[in-house]
């Protein structure tokens, strides 16, 4: 009599969980978008590193970049803030229970035009979080305007020229006091998952900027955001009235430090990646600002992790928090200062 024979055994990291419950909702986000990108690595990642999707907390924003976390670790706590606040949302996240693995997806837009305020001492007081901004250089959900990181003298598809200089996020945080600051490009796999997986492995602010262009609004060849630098700044413009189907684009050939590599867009427009060569330190807090300036003067995009401080406090040592998440502090064991302990403090102060 004959058996059937016995399935495979399913592969489980760890902890014992399948990649499928790393997974999350099926993207609505337009077929091509480096975002979705971004979304398979964290799920990679996370289940390689065996981290429970139940201790992570997404946060987000508002804007195309603040749907992603819909896409991946579906079990996982979620809070989709006002557009540009999420960095308070994520503060009071963690100080109330800094157990927790906070992981904000945002885009340029959401942090560097009306959440700047909210980026600036996010990054100053180096709260555990590990920050991905996913930028296009535009508003993906508006029609396409400029975003502050648009790049000087890039143009949108109306032929409008950009007369203001962008803001490099990264530059910003390394000057700020985020301990981890990294940039990637969605389409190479290998560089992507290794930050992520540092920066999921680091404690303090991990601030990684991801290149990721928008193939609806922002990948003509008059735009300077996108899976690669675009030199030519003149373009023949037609009005778009239909997402087209687009493969997501992808680095063949992994990137050597120091190369510079050109990358062709769906238009046949290029971008000019490079990636930090062997021997840089990314200790030095100066060198990194200077070399991210240099490569900025010669249009290329920098990648790879700039900056990284093992030995700043983050945030929720500075407020020296009791061990317990605050949540599980009731007036019986802390939560309330004794009567006697009030006295002395206002004796102080008198």
């Amino acid at each position: 009599m004959s058996t059937a024979a016995a399935p495979p055994p399913k592969k489980v990291n760890r902890i014992g969980l399948e990649l499928k419950q790393y997974r999350g909702l099926k993207t609505t986000l337009c077929a091509g978008c480096g975002h979705n990108s971004i979304s398979e690595r964290i799920i990679e990642c996370c289940f390689e590193m065996g981290i429970d999707p139940q201790r992570v907390i997404k946060l987000s924003g508002i804007g195309c970049s603040s749907k992603s976390p819909a896409y991946f670790l579906n079990t996982s706590h979620a809070f989709n803030a006002v557009h540009g606040r999420m960095p308070s949302v994520a503060t009071g996240a963690m100080l109330a229970n800094h157990k927790l693995i906070a992981l904000g997806v945002t885009g340029d837009g959401d942090s560097a035009s009306i959440g700047i305020g909210q980026f600036v001492h996010l990054m100053r007081r180096n709260l555990p979080i590990i920050y991905v901004i996913e930028d296009n250089g535009c508003y993906g959900l508006t029609k396409g305007q400029f975003s502050a990181t648009a790049d000087l003298g890039s143009t949108l598809k109306t032929g409008v020229a950009n007369d203001l200089p962008p803001i490099d996020t990264c530059a910003l945080a390394i000057e700020l006091g985020a301990t981890f600051v990294a940039r990637s490009f969605s389409g190479d796999k290998k560089q992507l998952q290794s930050i992520l997986k540092a920066g999921l492995s680091h404690h303090g602010t991990v601030m990684i900027d991801v290149i990721s262009p928008c193939v609806t609004f922002n990948d003509h060849s008059g735009s300077t955001k996108s899976y690669s630098y675009v030199r030519d700044h003149r373009h023949d413009l037609n009005a778009v009235d239909f997402v087209p189907f687009f493969d997501e684009i992808h680095v063949e050939d992994e990137i050597e430090p120091g190369e510079l590599r050109e990358v062709t867009l769906h238009d046949g427009s290029t971008l000019l990646l490079k990636k930090i060569e062997e021997g840089y330190d990314p200790s030095d807090m100066m060198a990194a600002v200077k070399t991210l300036h240099e490569h900025a003067q010669r249009g290329q995009v920098l990648t790879g992790v700039f900056y990284v401080n093992t030995e700043k406090s983050d945030f929720i040592e500075l407020l020296n928090l009791t061990d317990a998440p605050l949540w599980q502090v009731s007036e019986s064991n802390g939560g309330r200062p004794q009567e006697s302990a009030l006295a002395e403090i206002m004796e102080e102060l008198s």
